[in-house]
């Protein structure tokens, strides 16, 4: 494919070098045929001329330079795009067979308006090679896909965490609850112990009060 690019863009730019080259330097002969289109462009950008035959310069100019750019690869999706846009006006000022009377001079200007529509095709298609890459669009899809599946994994990874740390929680309220539950349990069976030998000591002490209360009787 690069063998192609590289015989097939200075074939489809050599037409619009040779074109601009010889409207740069004979305006003259192609402004009253532009002017129906070029100035009533010019009324609708401020900016830009109101005289055919600078339009008609600035527009050769346009194709001679991107011509170039497009024949020696240098940026060639955009040599491409200022070459399709330059056509636009080329097109609708020299090939308007609608407006023709005399049917050959008709069809060879149709003739003409589809071959430039055929121009206007290829370098399309040219504005639109990314030398087989993918396209910022693509590129564009496959970041946000990864972002979102990444966002999932991670909300994934957060939820495993905070489901271990409950379950860790919770298993320490559980031993704490149980440690708290045996003390008390504990104490509870200290106490009782306690009152019951307390018990027994006195009973023991009244027994002997009352042996020595009848000995001395």
């Amino acid at each position: 494919m690069a063998v192609l690019r590289k015989c097939a863009r200075p074939l489809l730019a050599s037409v619009f070098v040779t074109g601009g080259l010889r409207t740069v330097r004979s305006p003259q002969a192609l402004a009253p045929v532009a002017e129906p289109v070029a100035v009533p462009v010019s009324s609708r950008i401020p900016w830009l001329t109101d005289d055919p035959e600078r339009l008609v310069r600035i527009n050769g100019a346009v194709q001679l330079g991107a011509g170039l750019m497009l024949a020696t690869g240098r940026l060639p999706r955009v040599a491409a795009l200022a070459l399709a846009g330059s056509l636009v006006p080329t097109t609708l000022a020299g090939h308007a067979w609608w407006k023709e009377k005399d049917p050959e001079e008709r069809a060879a200007q149709r003739t003409q308006f589809v071959k430039n529509l055929s121009l206007f095709g290829g370098l399309l298609i040219a504005a639109a090679d990314t030398h087989g890459k993918p396209s910022v669009a693509y590129r564009t899809r496959a970041a946000a896909t990864s972002g979102r599946r990444t966002v999932r994994r991670t909300g994934r990874d957060a939820t495993g965490a905070l489901s271990g740390a409950a379950d860790a929680v919770t298993g320490a309220v559980s031993g704490a609850a149980d440690a708290v539950t045996g003390a008390v349990s504990g104490a509870a069976e200290a106490v009782t112990g306690a009152a019951g030998n307390a018990a027994g000591a006195v009973r023991s002490l009244s027994g002997s009060a009352q042996e020595a209360v009848a000995r001395h009787r």
